[in-house]
């Protein structure tokens, strides 16, 4: 059997086009910077915030969650979803090595 094509790139490269994927959906980017301006969000407050429905929203939540990026804590019936600080400079660092390459 031939190689995935993961299996032809680094472990590097697949990782950052795992990061660049998780980022490729203007939703998403519109929860990260919410909760980075508000410091935290529930599901409700990104409906309201976005204009999507439910299921949208939670769904890139879960994504977000998935990937790291984003965590959460249950207080009551709610989720509160915060930047977990160690992932964004792990994402942040490894975006600023691939953007300092010479061209």
């Amino acid at each position: 059997m031939g190689l995935t094509r993961a299996e032809i790139f680094s472990e590097e490269q697949n990782k950052l086009a795992a990061m660049f994927k998780l980022l490729a959906h203007p939703a998403r980017i519109a929860i990260l910077q919410y909760i980075a301006v508000n410091k935290s969000g529930i599901c409700n407050d990104l409906i309201d915030e976005l204009g999507l429905a439910q299921a949208t929203v939670s769904q890139h939540l879960k994504e977000l969650k998935t990937f790291g990026i984003l965590k959460g804590k249950i207080e009551g019936k709610s989720v509160i979803y915060s930047i977990d600080p160690d992932m964004w400079i792990t994402v942040r660092g490894n975006f600023a090595i691939f953007f300092a390459q010479e061209i």
